[in-house]
């Protein structure tokens, strides 16, 4: 009797295990990880999913099958788009977990950013405290550079919608005597560094946040 039912458990252990490595299969993609950062911005279409990751629309499609089969994405119909978004809100918790221990054991990561940001002219990161100290304290304009639909979905309070790719533009009408904090996707996003870069070759005192709104979010929410 015994010797059944160990082997029953046996065998229920080896069929979770299994069906828990069909989200660590599918997460072994760097381009579905990327799929997955975009959607925990909002939903969004193939082809903006696409339009976003450099990817081919076939490409992102075979992707968004993998998500779809081991339902960390789902979708919806909206005349003749198909929207997607992330299954539920708790993979963003999974992205902010692996993203952590993959910086801490991998410094190939901290290498990689650290070799991208030297070549900005010492672009100067705050922390999520110091900016809420700032934000709290000073004169001092919050800028998203993610696009603009993003923004729109979700934002930090207080934060100004300047898309990356419009920001010469509106440069002119931002005030000089401002300190200005950019910040974007969050850590795997380099928009808010660039966007600090330029500001500062144009005379302004601007800083990056390495967090999103995301990490905002889960950061102020403890």
């Amino acid at each position: 009797m015994i010797d059944n039912m160990l082997d029953s458990a046996n065998i229920l252990k080896e069929e979770l295990y299994r069906q828990v490595s069909r989200i660590g299969k599918c997460l072994s993609s760097d381009k579905r990880l990327e799929i997955l950062t975009l959607l925990s911005q909002g939903s969004k279409t193939v082809e903006k999913l696409a339009a976003s990751s450099g990817m081919h629309f076939a490409n992102v499609s075979r992707h968004l099958q993998v998500l779809l089969d081991a339902r960390l994405v789902k979708f919806t119909k909206k005349g003749t788009h198909v929207i997607y978004s992330l299954a539920d809100p708790a993979i963003v918790d999974l992205l902010a977990s692996l993203w952590r221990i993959s910086e801490k054991q991998l410094p190939d990561i901290a290498k990689l950013k650290n070799d991208f940001l030297h070549n900005l002219d010492h672009i100067q990161t705050l922390t999520m405290d110091e900016v809420m100290e700032k934000l709290n304290t000073e004169s001092i304009l919050l800028l998203d550079v993610r696009p603009k639909e993003e923004f729109e979905i979700s934002h930090i309070e207080g934060a100004i919608s300047v898309p990356i790719e419009e920001l010469e533009h509106y440069m002119h009408e931002l005030p000089k005597e401002a300190e200005i904090i950019a910040y974007c996707r969050g850590p795997l996003c380099v928009y808010a560094a660039i966007a600090a870069q330029k500001l500062q070759s144009k005379g302004f005192t601007a800083y990056r946040m390495d967090e999103g709104l995301n990490e905002w979010q889960e950061h102020f929410a403890l």
